[in-house]
């Protein structure tokens, strides 16, 4: 099983129903496959807050959701986690691919990597960082975690995890 299928196998065995994301060339399979995949719903989104808003609606609804992002976007996104998804107790795993990191060919990605976990960090977001292949394995826990507890979850996936870019 490639790793896009076992992150949407997982994304469907916890009953998450709607997935929004924002284009992202690391993430890109992952986007295919979660479009192809009949029982999820599918929302690309132009920004990540936007996204989150739409998440939040379905969380309103009674629907599980999730995101799929880049790291860069994690500083327009701060107000809207704090403000919504933590102060509604909105479970929300984001699957972020965490640019910046070691290889990384865009020298402007860098930045963001510096901050992308102190932010997280600041705001009591728990974040996990998937270095290699083997470790989507952690994914079905960590689901598990955030709809159990009610809270958003970062899940950082590097260049290493998708083997480069």
């Amino acid at each position: 099983m490639s790793i896009e299928d076992k992150i949407v196998a997982d994304l469907v065995k916890h009953r998450v129903e709607l997935v929004t994301t924002v284009p992202c060339k690391q993430l890109a399979g992952v986007i295919e496959k979660v479009d192809a995949e009949p029982s999820i719903y599918h929302i690309p989104s132009n920004k990540e807050d936007e996204g989150m808003g739409i998440c939040a609606g379905a969380f309103m609804g009674g629907k599980r959701s999730a995101i799929v992002m880049q790291n860069t976007a994690i500083g327009v996104t701060i107000n809207t986690l704090v403000t919504l998804t933590q102060f509604y107790r909105m479970p929300l795993p984001m699957l972020i691919s965490y640019r910046g990191e070691l290889g990384e060919p865009v020298a402007c990605q860098a930045e963001m990597a510096v901050h992308t976990k102190a932010l997280l960090a600041q705001i009591n977001v728990p974040t996990y960082h998937l270095h290699k292949e083997a470790d989507v394995e952690e994914l079905d826990a960590i689901l598990a975690y955030t709809f159990m507890c009610n809270k958003p979850v970062a899940i950082l996936t590097d260049a290493t995890f998708w083997n480069g870019y």
